[in-house]
C-alpha cells in the first residue's frame, strides 16, 4: 500500500470512529466542542393533550417585568414594610409557589423582561423562566413591549426562548402555513416574531385522543410604533389576522379519530383561547359593563383599531382572549360574545399598587363525559390567585360552556 492510499485509509478510519462516537453520545444532554459543553434541549412530552380526568389546566403569567434575577433589581411599588428585602427572587418565588399550588399542565408567559433593567437579555430570560424549565412543565411565550429593550432584538428573543428547555414557543408560523391559498399558492410575510398555535388533544384513550380538541393562539401585539406621527403602542396587523383566519377554517369539519367512522366528521370547530400582550382598543368599553375583577387603571392601547375583535368574532372559535400591559387591571369583560382577561401583574419589578397583592391567572378547561369516552370541551373557567400567606383564590366565573 503507497502512502497516499495509506492516509486515505487513516481518514476514513478516523471519519468511522468519529460518526460511531457521535451515535454513541445521540441521547445524551450535552455533546462537547473544543473543551465547551453544548447543551441539547429538554424537550416536553408531546403533544399537548387533556388529563385522564378530562382537564386542562393552564397558568397565565402575565408582567414579570423581569431584571437581573438577584436582589439588584428591586421591587416597586410594594409596601414599605417589604420593600428591603424585595427584589427579582420575590418573583422568582412566586413563580415556584403557584406551580406547586395549582399543578398547571401548561403555562402562558405574556412580557417576560424589563429590558433597561436587564443588562444581558440571554441571563435576565434564563433567570425569569427558570422555575418552569425546572418544573419540566411545557410552557410557551409572547414579548410585550419592554422585552426588545436590552440586548437582543424581538427575533433574537424568540428565538432564543423557543430553544430553551420545555418551551414550545415558535418563532413565527411555518412556511406551509404562510402559504395562501387566495393568492395562488404564494408565501406570505408575517409581521412580528412570536405568532403561532398550540394544538391540545383529548384525553388519552378517549375517542378525541388523534383529534384537536381545544386551540390555543399565540399573537406577537408588538411594542412602540409610530402611527399619523404620532407614537403609540403596537397593535396586531391584518397579516397577523389574515394567517390566524387560515388557520381557524382548517378546523372547520375537521377529521375525527379513523377507528369511530360515527363521529368522523364534526361540523363545529374545536374553541380556541387566545394570548398576547397588549390590549385592544375595545377593551376601554368595559368600564361603563359588568365585569369580574377590578378596572383600576386606563387602558394603555394602540390608538390604531385593526379590526382584532371583528376578525375573532367571524372566527367563531375564540371563546376567551389572555392579555397584560395594564398591571392593576385584573378583569374580565365581555365583548361582543367574547371574553377579554387581564392576568394581573404578577413580577415584583413591574409597576403595581402597594398592599395590592401580585397575581396570576389561572385557565381550566373542562371535556364533557360521553357514555363511553372524554369527548369535547364542555367549559372553560378560570380563576386568580394571589401571592398572599394563603394563595388565596378569588374571582371563579365561567367564561365558556358548550349549548
Amino acid at each position: 500500500m503507497d502512502s497516499q492510499n495509506w492516509k486515505h485509509s487513516l481518514l476514513y478510519i478516523t471519519f468511522l470512529l468519529a460518526i460511531l462516537h457521535l451515535t454513541q453520545n445521540h441521547f445524551c444532554h450535552k455533546l462537547f466542542f473544543a473543551n465547551q459543553t453544548v447543551r441539547v434541549k429538554k424537550n416536553p412530552d408531546l403533544p399537548l393533550r387533556f388529563r385522564s380526568d378530562g382537564t386542562f389546566k393552564i397558568l397565565q403569567v402575565a408582567d414579570m417585568h423581569y431584571g437581573t434575577g438577584t436582589s439588584v433589581t428591586r421591587c416597586r411599588d410594594v409596601l414599605a414594610s417589604e420593600f428591603e428585602f424585595c427584589s427579582d427572587l420575590n418573583t422568582t418565588r412566586f413563580l415556584k409557589r403557584i406551580i406547586l399550588a395549582e399543578n398547571p399542565d401548561f403555562l402562558a408567559f405574556t412580557d417576560n423582561i424589563f429590558g433597561s433593567s436587564s443588562p444581558d437579555a440571554a441571563e435576565s430570560l434564563f433567570r425569569a423562566f427558570g422555575p418552569v424549565m425546572e418544573s419540566g412543565l411545557p410552557w410557551a411565550a409572547v414579548l410585550g413591549n419592554h422585552d426588545q429593550e436590552s440586548t437582543m432584538d424581538r427575533e433574537e428573543l424568540m428565538s432564543l426562548i423557543s430553544l430553551m428547555d420545555y418551551s414550545v414557543s415558535q418563532i413565527n408560523p411555518s412556511d406551509d402555513d404562510l402559504i395562501n391559498p387566495s393568492k395562488g399558492g404564494v408565501m406570505t410575510k408575517i409581521d412580528g416574531f412570536g405568532n403561532y398555535n398550540l394544538r391540545v388533544y383529548g384525553a388519552p384513550g378517549s375517542m378525541l385522543a388523534n383529534s384537536t380538541v381545544l386551540n390555543l393562539f399565540f399573537l406577537d401585539s408588538g411594542d412602540r410604533s409610530v402611527y399619523q406621527g404620532i407614537r403609540t403602542y403596537g397593535w396586531i396587523k391584518e397579516s397577523q389576522l389574515n394567517w390566524l383566519r387560515r388557520v381557524s377554517h382548517e378546523f372547520q369539519g375537521q377529521k375525527r379519530d379513523p377507528l369511530h367512522p360515527t363521529d368522523a366528521i364534526s361540523t363545529m370547530k374545536p374553541p380556541a383561547l387566545a394570548f398576547f400582550h397588549i390590549p385592544i382598543p375595545e377593551i376601554p368599553h368595559l368600564f361603563y359593563k359588568e365585569i369580574i375583577g377590578q378596572f383600576q387603571e386606563a387602558v394603555a392601547c394602540s390608538r390604531v383599531n385593526s379590526g382584532v375583535l371583528q376578525a375573532f368574532v367571524s372566527m367563531g372559535d375564540v371563546k376567551a382572549v389572555f392579555i397584560g400591559h395594564d398591571h392593576t387591571n385584573d378583569f374580565c369583560g365581555n365583548l361582543d360574545g367574547i371574553w377579554f382577561c387581564y392576568g394581573g401583574g404578577f413580577g415584583y419589578h413591574g409597576y403595581g399598587k402597594a398592599g395590592w397583592p401580585r397575581r396570576a391567572r389561572i385557565i381550566l378547561a373542562e371535556l364533557q363525559k360521553g357514555k363511553k369516552s372524554w369527548m369535547d370541551v364542555q367549559r372553560i373557567m378560570t380563576w386568580k390567585r394571589l401571592d398572599d400567606e394563603k394563595m388565596s383564590k378569588i374571582d371563579e366565573q365561567i367564561l365558556w360552556q358548550s349549548r
